[in-house]
């Protein structure tokens, strides 16, 4: 089976899916970079000088162009990223096995006014083909490509697969940690909510917890938060630690109980969520952000709460800060999570089990039940209540 993975360019977030793949299907795997890495991203530590063996580079020149086109027209699987639609546009016109990699559509809000519009070009680019299917890289592309009648009982559960790290003793990681120490990590930007942080220490404070919030990041509300940690007297229990790499942010989530994951429905998928359930933190997480009600089990391996409502926050962080055992049982089947089903390894095996399926013509709608791969279900407005 040969299999092309078409994206923008190629980086450490797709490195352990890539090479999973890669060490399944050999020399007919691809990965397939369309466009040139950013100076931006480069200083941020993207990219990187090590290049696999499986990268081909279609913007190079004309010869590279044709000669990626023609693996992408002729692959028995097509999987497309941040990539030009029209490069999957003649294999779809041939009913060849294709699917897009796609978090949601409408962050902002669903646009009803510009639906009809939205739905004719579904119906061009779309509905028409039999073969194409999505990869949901969010619990809620489904019901955002419902909104346009597309890709209506084609759509799977998949997303972003960090590297997993495994350890020796998870009872020993669990029992190590700082005693009610809480771990948030994003950039401070209005959408990833830091205030929210500050709100829950503020009321946790006069609640009378001994705790302690560590915040990594920076930002342009970098000044506001700790001008409101100043002002609101929370210097004794909440710090901030600044921007970091990410093994020194893995460091922290492994010696921290808790994870607040405070995003709105921004947050296309959220990587931060892998991490620190793999670092076997018990997470309290938004469920407007678009990993979430795929990866959390709620009350059995972490916590959600109600978009926006600080309140339900604060009620899951109580429960957690008043049983330690509870706190303990949530970080492990959090850890197990991550260790069980949502690695690279893991989806890369049940992808190409479903597209072996899908090419012998022995497909039956889902054959895999929970996790990966699995239904995508259109989830309902205000579903978590």
């Amino acid at each position: 089976m040969k299999i092309a993975f078409v994206s923008n360019f190629y980086n450490h977030h797709q490195k352990p899916l890539a090479d999973a793949l890669y060490s399944m299907i050999g020399d007919d795997y691809y990965f397939i970079e369309t466009a040139r890495i950013s100076e931006e991203r480069l200083k941020l530590g993207w990219g990187g000088d090590e290049r696999p063996p499986y990268i081909l580079q279609s913007y190079l020149d004309e010869a590279s162009r044709d000669k990626c086109q023609q693996i992408i027209d002729n692959a028995d699987v097509v999987i497309i990223g941040s990539a030009p639609y029209s490069m999957v546009k003649a294999r779809l016109e041939k009913g060849l096995l294709t699917f897009m990699y796609m978090e949601r559509l409408y962050k902002k809000g669903v646009p009803y006014h510009k639906l009809p519009v939205h739905f004719l070009r579904a119906l061009k680019n779309y509905i028409r083909f039999k073969n194409f299917y999505v990869l949901c890289a969010s619990a809620y592309t489904p019901v955002d490509f419902s909104k346009m009648l597309a890709f209506i009982g084609k759509t799977y559960k998949w997303g972003y697969f960090p590297a997993v790290k495994e350890y020796e003793n998870i009872d020993d990681l669990v029992d190590e940690k700082k005693e009610n120490s809480i771990l948030w990590v994003a950039r401070f930007i209005d959408w990833k909510h830091p205030e929210f942080a500050l709100g829950l220490a503020w009321r946790l404070k006069n609640a009378g917890y001994d705790f302690k919030i560590d915040m990594i990041g920076n930002g342009p509300l970098e000044k506001n938060i700790k001008d409101m940690i100043e002002e609101k007297g929370l210097s004794d229990c909440v710090q901030m630690l600044g921007s970091m790499k990410p093994e020194q942010v893995r460091e922290h989530m492994e010696k921290s109980e808790i994870f607040i994951f405070t995003s709105d429905r921004n947050e296309g998928w959220g990587a931060v969520l892998n991490e620190s359930m793999n670092s076997a933190c018990a997470v309290v997480a938004n469920s407007a952000i678009g990993s979430v009600p795929f990866l959390i089990k709620d009350g059995e391996n972490g916590y959600m709460y109600k978009d926006g409502d600080i309140d339900d926050l604060f009620e899951k962080l109580k429960k957690l800060l008043d049983n330690a055992d509870e706190r303990k049982r949530i970080a492990k089947n959090a850890y197990k999570t991550m260790a069980d089903e949502w690695n690279a390894e893991n989806a890369a095996k049940k992808f190409v089990a479903l597209c072996e399926k899908m090419l012998a013509g022995e497909y039956k709608p889902f054959p895999y039940e929970s996790g990966v791969c699995s239904r995508a279900e259109i989830l309902k407005d205000n579903w978590y209540q």
